[in-house]
């Protein structure tokens, strides 16, 4: 792991069942998914930590403005570390806060032998889209989903 500068917020990897994933992580991920209710981040932690979703969270402050969750995949193209939310505060965006998280995904990812680092990003989410850019991320394909008939 990167050692972080004093102006750089401190990243510390959330396990199962943390209770700051409640009062932290929620009201992050709530601000880039609105959708999302507390029941369904309750499966989100602990099915999805289930099967292999971890997240990093950064803290500066004594607050939490950013927070990455990705999972280790083994595709057809490889071995690949994916993101599956970066998230940032709205008052701590274009701070360069996100940037913590992103780079400590690095650690597992070069850990465990994948080739790339894969953040999904909302087709209108723009300002995701300049950061991914600025951070030298090439776009390399669309993501498509269907509803699936219940």
């Amino acid at each position: 792991m990167s050692e972080a500068r004093a102006t750089e917020p401190a990243v510390e990897e959330l396990g199962a069942g943390d209770p700051r994933s409640e009062s932290e992580l929620f009201p992050l991920l709530r601000q880039l998914r609105p959708h999302l209710t507390r029941e369904q981040f309750g499966e989100l932690v602990t099915t999805g930590h289930e099967q292999g979703l971890r997240y990093f969270v950064a803290y500066a402050g004594g607050a939490a403005p950013a927070a990455a969750g990705y999972r280790l995949l083994v595709t057809s193209c490889g071995r690949l570390l994916y993101v599956d939310d970066l998230m940032t505060a709205e008052e701590a965006r274009s701070t360069g806060v996100g940037r913590r998280p992103m780079s400590e995904v690095e650690q597992p990812a070069r850990r465990h032998g994948c080739t790339r680092l894969e953040p999904d990003s909302g087709v209108s989410n723009t300002a995701a889209h300049r950061f991914y850019i600025r951070n030298e991320f090439d776009l390399i394909a669309y993501h498509f989903a269907v509803a699936v008939a219940r």
